[in-house]
């Protein structure tokens, strides 16, 4: 089955009850069974619930996987991954991510005896010498936030597996569309669906695919045993949204390309973070593991102050100044004091994320529309 038909078809199917063509939204805390233990596969809506059910085979089957688990929020999905180790194991992670997983890392795990290093890992060459006998896991974004370098997962994952590390990667900035890590030998994909994949900026939602059954039967305890599962509205909206996924990313991508290279052009930016150029780092990576370069990408302005990037973030029309990114209305925001300022300055200026970086989630409108909102802006 081809990309666009997978999304829109494998997993789920039409209400046998019914014939209904969209999966029905149950609303409905508990099953009637007809004596204990004796039930037609659903007992309690924390457990099973099947909206929930075919969300998750649609999910597992969008990244090529076997099994989908769903959760309330990436976070919460990024949590409970966190559960499958003991205090004192290690995850080694990427230095440029976002800053509720750094949040979440040291400030809530760490307390509880995971250890957490961040490293740069857009030269692979370099991790292993960062790994010792109590690294666990690998944790990686590609793209990062907000700095958009590329991360070669495929060499990621012949370093981790002769060593029996499992490698995670957490694809929300490419979207199962243009990048499926476990094709490439990760073990674990984890996305905040809230993004691309509900694409409309009206649902909460994280999600984890795998392969491997074992970890998949310990998601599947920890998400009924610690509970931090969407409601049967929130799968609905993401069953609906993943249908549209290729068509909309198609945009994305076709519109990230001119907005970068509108930005790159404009005298008054220093420097474009973004993959699609020939001469971004890790280009060749980026064209080999992924379908199209997106339509994530930050810049900085050549006057390197946060006032010049609060005037910009104040001054446009159609970008909205918010929180998050991937859905169909283009979002700008301020990496610093927004998405990225539970992580202290001096780590952010170390891994390169200045003050004055400016994020964009570039959107599916005119993009003519879209860069004349940048040019009056910017000035």
């Amino acid at each position: 089955m081809r990309t666009a038909t997978k999304y829109i078809h494998a997993g789920v199917h039409p209400d046998p009850a019914t014939g209904a063509i969209m999966t029905p939204i149950y609303q409905t805390s508990t099953f009637v069974q007809d004596s204990p233990g004796k039930h037609k596969g659903y007992e309690y809506a924390r457990t099973h619930n099947p909206t929930r059910s075919q969300l998750q085979n649609a999910l597992a089957a969008a990244e090529n996987g076997q099994y989908g688990i769903s959760f309330g929020s990436g976070l919460a999905a990024t949590d409970t991954l966190m559960k499958l180790f003991k205090p004192g194991d290690e995850i080694l992670s990427t230095n440029d991510l976002y800053g509720g997983t750094y949040r979440l890392m040291r400030k809530v795990w760490e307390d509880y005896g995971l250890k957490f290093r961040f490293v740069d890992m857009s030269d692979v060459a370099g991790i292993s010498r960062h790994l010792t006998s109590a690294t666990k896991m690998i944790w990686l974004e590609t793209p990062t936030n907000p700095l958009i370098r590329i991360i070669d997962i495929r060499a990621c994952a012949a370093i981790a597996k002769p060593a029996g590390i499992l490698l995670a990667v957490d694809n929300t900035f490419a979207s199962p569309y243009l990048q499926n890590p476990l094709d490439l030998g990760a073990d674990i994909v984890m996305h905040s669906a809230t993004k691309y994949i509900g694409g409309h900026s009206d649902v909460v939602h994280g999600c984890v695919i795998t392969n491997n059954k074992q970890i998949a039967d310990q998601l599947y305890f920890l998400q009924n045993a610690c509970g931090a599962v969407p409601g049967p509205q929130d799968c609905f909206l993401l069953l609906r949204g993943l249908k549209t996924l290729h068509v909309r990313m198609q945009r994305h991508c076709e519109n990230g390309e001119k907005v970068a290279h509108f930005l790159r052009r404009h005298p008054r930016v220093a420097k474009v973070h973004w993959c699609g150029f020939e001469d971004h780092p890790n280009h060749r990576i980026a064209k080999e593991q992924m379908r199209g370069f997106g339509g994530m990408m930050s810049f900085e302005l050549k006057d390197n102050t946060v006032e010049a990037a609060i005037k910009v973030l104040s001054s446009t029309q159609i970008f909205a100044c918010a929180e998050s990114l991937g859905g169909v209305e283009s979002l700008i925001g301020h990496p610093a004091s927004m998405t990225h300022a539970s992580i202290p300055r001096e780590e952010r200026i170390a891994n390169g994320l200045v003050d004055s970086l400016i994020r964009l989630s570039v959107g599916i409108e005119d993009v003519n529309d879209l860069i004349e909102d940048l040019k009056q802006a910017i000035g």
